[in-house]
């Protein structure tokens, strides 16, 4: 088994998910990592410690823009010249689209949605509304297998410096065609919900966009994320980017805490995956309950502040 895990970066960081993969894949065999951008250089260490034996490295300021065709060019060489029989990458906007290109490069076949991997490459896929697993497989290599967000944890392997190896940069004339002309960067006041391990969610049970100061004051206490269901953010009552379920965001925090959300299965599909699960909501009737592990019938506008000013206090003492 010859493994190549895409470590993803944003602002000098390697993204949580990517090391998850990665982490994974070290636990099955021997893994190597790629790396691709500007000053990526200083990350290969810290890929090491998630036990990468090999980092390819491309490192080229012309790579610093986060498009997909440029990396798909990188990343088809570094599988061809190393030999590589499967490729995994942790679910994103970006992985999905170097996914898709690198699989048409290749013509090789690419499972997406995994939960999970066994050592002899057979894929674990949620399937009817995540109501059961299915087994999937390739039938050549390479293998490509893009993971649902969450899928695993991020674990120091006590792996040692892995060998470094600069990768070629070699961009086709198509990939140098598009540019990106402008990036606005939303500020973050906390994880995001991809990351975080504690997420606070609101629906239209809130009652109004200025109500969801009740989930963020309440998330700021646990030291997590908000997120927003489709209904919300279609209300402009949230951004998009907050968005949690089928047509949103796929998340698997240790602690889930929706507040005013039914429980449409749109939006389980996104959220089940969660350790723990509490709902508060005011309709004893909500379909949200029947997948709890806490459930709290109630009024949030009272509970919430409640139960933040709680935590504050517990968090203080």
């Amino acid at each position: 088994m010859s493994t190549l895990v895409f470590l993803e970066h944003h602002g000098g960081e390697l993204q949580k998910g990517s090391l998850g993969v990665l982490t994974k894949a070290a636990s099955l065999g021997d893994a190597d990592a790629v790396l691709v951008g500007g000053g990526v250089t200083a990350l290969a260490a810290e890929a090491g410690t998630y036990g990468a034996k090999k980092v390819h490295v491309a490192d080229d300021a012309s790579l610093d823009p986060p498009l997909p065709q440029a990396r798909v060019d990188v990343i088809a060489k570094v599988v061809a010249d190393g030999g590589y029989d499967t490729v995994l990458f942790a679910n994103s906007v970006l992985a999905a689209d170097i996914a898709a290109g690198l699989a048409a490069r290749l013509d090789a076949g690419l499972n997406w949605d995994l939960v999970d991997l066994t050592s002899d490459f057979i894929g674990k896929r949620p399937a009817l509304g995540d109501s059961v697993l299915v087994d999937v497989g390739w039938r050549s290599t390479p293998r490509l297998g893009l993971f649902r967000a969450g899928s695993f944890d991020a674990a120091p392997t006590g792996g040692g410096a892995p060998e470094v190896v600069q990768a070629a940069v070699e961009l086709e004339e198509h990939s140098r065609a598009a540019t990106i002309v402008d990036q606005q960067l939303e500020e973050a006041s906390g994880p995001s919900i991809e990351d975080a391990d504690v997420i606070v969610a609101g629906g239209r049970g809130l009652g109004a966009p200025e109500n969801f100061t009740l989930a963020e004051e309440l998330a700021r206490a646990l030291g997590g994320a908000v997120g927003a269901t489709r209904a919300v953010v279609d209300a402009g009552w949230y951004p998009y980017s907050a968005q949690i379920g089928q047509t949103g965001k796929t998340v698997s925090p240790k602690l889930y805490v929706a507040l005013g959300i039914s429980g449409a299965i749109q939006h389980k599909v996104g959220m089940q995956s969660s350790s723990v699960i509490v709902a508060i909501n005011k309709d004893a009737n909500a379909p949200i309950f029947e997948f709890s592990d806490l459930g709290v019938v109630g009024d949030v506008h009272e509970i919430v502040p409640k139960l933040t000013e709680l935590v504050n206090q517990r968090k203080g003492s």
